[in-house]
This record gives C-alpha cells, structure tokens and sequence, in this order.
C-alpha cells in the first residue's frame, strides 16, 4: 500500500457476524492496537479500503451473504486492499478448508474457541511481519528512485561526454556544436516518422531510437585523424587527398572499437556499436556508390542510412570551407534528386512530408551564417 498509516498504532481489522466474538476480540487487542470491526463482509471489503488502513485482518469464515473466503478473493483483487495479511478466525478444523484459505492467500488461521495468549502472539508476529514487510518496500521504493535518478544523471553526463568528444572533431573543419544538435534532431525525427511505418521493428524501437540520436554525435568522429590542410582546403580535393579523407569513416569507427576493448559486458555501451555503424558506414548510398565498403541498400545499417541523408542536408544548409550555406529548398531538391541513388527511398519520402519539420530543427539550432 502506497498511503501511510494515518494512525501511530498498528491498526487491525476483525471481522465477525457475531457482536460477542467482535467484543471479546476487540477488549483482547484494544490496549495495543487500534481496533476497527466490521460485522460482515462487504462492510469488511469497505472498511479495509478505507483509511486507517488494516495491519492486519482477522477475519471470520462463516459468514451470511458474503463468506471469509470470498470476502478474501475480493480483497486480494483490489490494489489497496491486497497486501494486507489476512488471518481466518473459524470453528472449522477440516484440512480442506484451511487448504482453501491458504490458496487464496490467508497467513495464518486461529480457531474457536480462542485462547488470548494464541491470539496475541499470532497477531504480533503477523504485525512486525508486515512492519518489516513495508519498511522493505519503502526501502525498495527509494532505491529504485535513486536508481533511476542516477541512470537519468548518467545518460546527461554520456550525452554532454558525446557531444564534447563530437565537438572536438568538428572544430577540425571548423562545423560548429549547433551541427551536432540538428542532425541529432533529423535522426530522432527520421527514426520516429520511419517507426510509424513499420511499428513491428525492434531496431525502430523507443529504446533503439534514443541510441541511434546519443550516438549520431559521433558520426565524425574519425575526422580527427585528417591531417588539416586536406580537412581545411577550400578548393576541391584531388584524387590522393581525397582518398585520406575517405579514411575518416575507418579510423572513428575502429576507434570507437578500441575504446570498447577489454570490456566483457558491451550492453551498457549498446550505443557505441551503434555510433560505430554510423561513423563507418554514413557516407554509403543506396545505390552502392559510396564508401568505404561500397554497401547497398539494405546491406547498409539502418541507422547510418539515417545519418546520412541528416548529415548531407545539414552540409547542403551550412557554409563549409569549399562553399556557401545553400537555401533550404535548393537542399530540399538535391535530398529529392538523390531518393534511391544516395538515399533511401523511404527516408526521402520522410524528409519531403515532413520537411516544415527538418526546417524548425535547422532554425532552432541554427548558426549566424545560415541562409533562411
């Protein structure tokens, strides 16, 4: 029960069609406990659901209308009621009949004609049981708390490592943060638009979408291995220079391999392999004319098809070294002229739909030389 005693006694509830046995029980308890009664079972259903809630129940079998066991049943399939322990008080002594309490979940039975010592000690160790039951529950409720306060620390500090480690690589070519957060909002927009597509795919998924955008960030990472006056000329690239250059997509993804050596359980860096597709595989095309291995179609990861059709709008839109920021609708016909030769089909048919969208990311985030 999530809501707090509102008494500072444990609180027990007999219930009992017959008014000697409610009294004789209730003068037996009154001196420790706060006694509430209940003569028959659908008050008993009522009362226990209302506050002070029961610590425990004792609860007679034999009863008109509605008896013990089902009084039970209802108990157990009502959230605030089906916690608290039930203990049968009965005149009964037949096997089955405990056996039938049992099953439906009562802790323990006590029969008439009652000895108070028996009463009493059975009662106390049903009430430090369940103290100590709910002293374990609040424990478990605030760890869980601080478990999930700590996973949700622990993914910002990831997601500002990631964006800090990312930066680092653009600055080389002089890109800017800003690049980081709007392809991080083209993939997540992609990714969600795609998903309603296909709702079955696991690789679409809630989870799997919020690693496709952590690891977008480090789709250049390897940028940091080329040398700067090919990263930075600002003419065209010739043959050999551009051969250097296509090495970025190698050297991040096998250094985003080397930072994962020697750690035997890769699920909590799941993101990293997905950062290690996207960084080797995000300048393939659809058609196979890309690099560095020439993938097509669907050989392509899901997740580097998205980063590349992201990453080239946001090229297309940005002022780079070797030319201008284009207009977002000469971006919009370049992405269209390229459906299913440099991208996806599926995608680009995404990115036309919604690319009132992909503009608002593009201007929240925007740089002060971006064209409108």
């Amino acid at each position: 029960m999530a809501d707090r005693q509102t008494s500072q006694r444990p609180t027990v509830l007999i219930v009992d069609d017959q008014p000697e046995n409610l009294s004789v029980l209730g003068e037996l308890l009154e001196s420790d406990y706060t006694v509430r009664v209940a003569a028959s079972g659908r008050r008993a259903i009522k009362a226990a659901a209302s506050l002070p809630y029961p610590d425990l129940i004792l609860l007679d079998v034999m009863m008109p209308e509605i008896d013990g066991h089902e009084v039970l049943r209802q108990l157990r399939a009502n959230p605030i009621t089906e916690a608290i322990p039930v203990v049968f008080v009965t005149a009964m002594d037949e096997s089955h009949d405990e056996e039938l309490g049992f099953k439906l979940g009562a802790v323990d039975y006590i029969t008439k004609p009652i000895k108070p010592v028996i009463v009493l000690a059975r009662v106390q160790t049903q009430i430090q049981l369940k103290q100590a039951q709910d002293k374990l529950r609040l424990h478990n409720a605030d760890l869980e708390t601080e478990i999930r306060r700590r996973m949700r620390d622990n993914r910002i500090v990831e997601d500002v490592a990631m964006r800090a480690l990312a930066s680092l690589a653009e600055t080389r070519d002089n890109e800017t943060g800003n690049h980081i957060r709007r392809t991080q909002g083209y993939v997540d927009l992609l990714a969600r638009k795609l998903a309603e597509r296909t709702p079955q795919s696991a690789a679409l998924s809630l989870d799997a979408i919020e690693m496709l955008v952590k690891a977008a960030p480090l789709h250049d990472i390897g940028k940091v291995g080329i040398p700067d006056h090919i990263l930075n000329k600002p003419g065209p690239l010739n043959s050999d220079e551009w051969t250097v250059m296509k090495r970025h997509t190698i050297i991040g993804a096998r250094s985003i391999e080397h930072a994962m050596d020697g750690e035997a359980d890769h699920s909590p860096l799941a993101f990293l392999h997905v950062a290690m597709e996207i960084s080797h595989s995000h300048h393939e095309k659809w058609d196979g004319t890309g690099y560095p291995a020439g993938l097509r179609g669907e050989a392509i990861p899901l997740s580097a098809r998205l980063m590349a059709l992201a990453d080239v709008f946001d090229a297309l839109i940005s002022r780079r070294v070797y030319k201008p920021a284009f207009s977002h609708e000469r971006a919009r016909s370049i992405i269209a002229e390229g459906r299913g030769s440099h991208f996806e089909p599926a995608l680009v048919d995404i990115f036309l739909a919604r690319f009132d969208d992909f503009q608002a990311i593009a201007l929240r985030y925007s740089d002060d030389d971006r064209q409108d």
